[in-house]
């Protein structure tokens, strides 16, 4: 089912903003044993972003009442939920005042590798689009994903990692990235472009508990080559150890305990499936 201002349908107006203009944002929410996971840091984010674009938010208990709804019966799924600046017509400049539009549907559970799958990823060289205005937010203009993806040479690639304009890591695709030196956990800062996703905070948040040092900096994709493990989170895939990056070059990591102990950690405060 997918519900549109909370009525069921299949369709939006044309007019819409969102998909003229990738004018709004989204969630991707786990929906696990009949809960929604990390809903709390979901719908903060998504009430900040909301802000940040002059955008105004649904009420927090109706969209809680509609992915309840959508899960009803459910043991497992994916909900995305999409906030649009609603209808306008042709041009950039939005109405005043907007009347946004929420979508929220229900998908199935993905198959997903096995927890000790031996993953790949690419190192794509289409850039992520640096505007520090947005930077962070979970917009849905997402053609800088969908283009890097396109790139990925076949179906062993799990993840593409993806640059910024001066050739620094930001995030993969889907995905934020951690690299793991000995007891340092590093992952690429997010203040020219990314996404802040829910799994890298509760991971910054966790690690120091766990006895890591965390670094958020500028990292270059050369220092791969000494790392001692690397890993993608978001709230879908959990937090997934990679094994190996192709692209520019061939790097090859066997550890996985710590993204297996950061895994087990965020199980248990139900941020992750």
């Amino acid at each position: 089912m997918i519900l549109v201002d909370g009525q069921a349908a299949t369709s939006v107006d044309v007019a819409d903003r969102g998909l003229a203009y990738g004018d709004g944002l989204f969630e991707t929410i786990a929906w696990h044993h009949g809960a929604a996971l990390a809903l709390d840091a979901h719908l903060a984010r998504l009430g900040a972003d909301a802000r940040r674009l002059g955008l105004e938010a649904p009420p927090r208990e109706l969209l809680e009442a509609e992915i309840r709804q959508l899960g009803r019966g459910r043991a497992s799924g994916v909900v995305k939920l999409l906030l649009t600046r609603g209808s306008g017509g042709r041009g950039y400049r939005p109405a005043r005042p907007a009347k946004p539009r929420r979508i929220v549907s229900m998908h199935p559970w993905p198959q997903l590798p096995a927890a000790d799958a031996a993953l790949e990823a690419w190192l794509c060289r289409h850039p992520v689009s640096a505007n520090p205005a947005i930077a962070g937010i979970k917009h849905l203009n997402r053609l800088d994903q969908v283009l890097a993806s396109a790139e990925w040479p076949d179906e062993a690639c799990f993840e593409g990692l993806m640059c910024d304009v001066d050739g620094n890591l930001v995030e993969g695709t889907r995905s934020n990235l951690f690299v793991r030196r000995a007891d340092r956990l590093l992952t690429p800062g997010l203040e020219r472009a990314g996404v802040a996703g829910i799994v890298r905070a509760a991971v910054l948040a966790a690690a120091p508990a766990l006895g890591l040092r965390c670094e958020i900096r500028t990292l270059a994709p050369a220092e791969l080559a000494a790392a001692d493990e690397l890993f993608v989170t978001n709230s879908i895939i959990g937090i997934r150890s990679l094994a190996r990056v192709r692209g520019h070059a061939d790097w090859v990591f066997t550890a996985r305990d710590c993204a297996e102990q950061l895994a087990a950690h965020l199980r248990g405060q139900g941020v992750v499936a």
